[in-house]
């Protein structure tokens, strides 16, 4: 691999980004800084909507390209690479469900970021926990959202509610990285998609993307990747659909990992 190529594709919230630091650890940031000057291509691989890529800075320069909300919004510098909408039909079913049982949802459009039928646990996990920076949800509009093309919804519901109402959303999928909420986007758009996507964009052979992971949202890319790498902090199944099982990200799982393929 030492003389090869390679796109690299990374997850943010928990495999760049410390959950508990809320920062990119020093490792990783001379890591993907090695792995530029050896020729390889930095990506981001995020079910943040391009609104909320507030904790990306230190590495802003190295990156090539972005996908975002699970894959539903990817772009290389200006070019777009897909942009996928949920049906109208689908979208009055998930505002209807979280007013009939009174739970936040976030709504993630074209431009806008803001929350439908907002509540505390909304501010405790993205402000508190996530620690997304210059969020305030009194001057999000809610109706500028509403009025677009909806990429993706993150409703505040436990995994009994996703199940009893998937079934009603026949044109969504739901990938969930986060106990408090699940990502909700259009079926067929998730990270794996997203990938061959980006790959075919660039004129890559998919042997030679690499994605980093730990979440629910991951397990696609994990997947579809040349090599799929787990960081010692992800879930169960995201572990056993890897290839490479690193450690975790406040271990230096990036570096440990980009120096055992001999990418840096």
């Amino acid at each position: 691999m030492r003389n090869e190529r390679y796109a690299l594709f990374f997850d943010i919230d928990g495999t760049l980004v410390s959950f508990e630091t809320h920062q990119i650890p020093a490792s990783t940031i001379e890591a993907l800084t090695r792995a530029k000057a050896r020729g390889h291509q930095v990506f981001i691989a995020t079910g943040r909507p391009v609104q909320i890529l507030t904790n990306v800075g230190a590495i802003e320069h190295l990156v090539d390209g972005y996908i975002t909300t699970n894959g539903a919004y990817c772009f290389v510098g200006s070019e777009v690479v897909c942009c996928n909408a949920i049906a109208q039909a689908d979208v009055e079913v998930m505002l209807q469900d979280a007013r009939r049982y009174d739970y936040s949802c976030v709504v993630a459009s074209q431009t806008q970021f803001a929350v439908y039928n907002a509540h505390p646990d909304f501010d405790q996990v993205f402000i508190q926990q996530l620690a997304v920076e210059g969020l305030d949800p009194s001057c999000m509009n809610i109706d500028v959202a509403l009025s677009e093309p909806i990429l993706q919804f993150s409703p505040f519901f436990d995994i009994d509610h996703e199940r009893q109402l998937m079934p009603r959303l026949p044109g969504c999928i739901s990938g969930r990285w986060h106990p408090a909420f699940t990502d909700i986007t259009a079926r067929g758009t998730d990270k794996g998609a997203a990938l061959h996507l980006m790959a075919r964009h660039l004129g890559l052979d998919m042997q030679h993307v690499v994605a980093f992971g730990d979440g629910g949202n991951d397990l696609t890319m994990i997947r579809e990747a040349g090599i799929g790498v787990a960081m010692g902090n992800a879930l169960p199944d995201v572990m056993l659909a890897a290839d490479h099982i690193t450690t975790t990200v406040d271990d230096d799982g990036v570096q440990q990992a980009l120096q055992k393929f001999g990418l840096i």
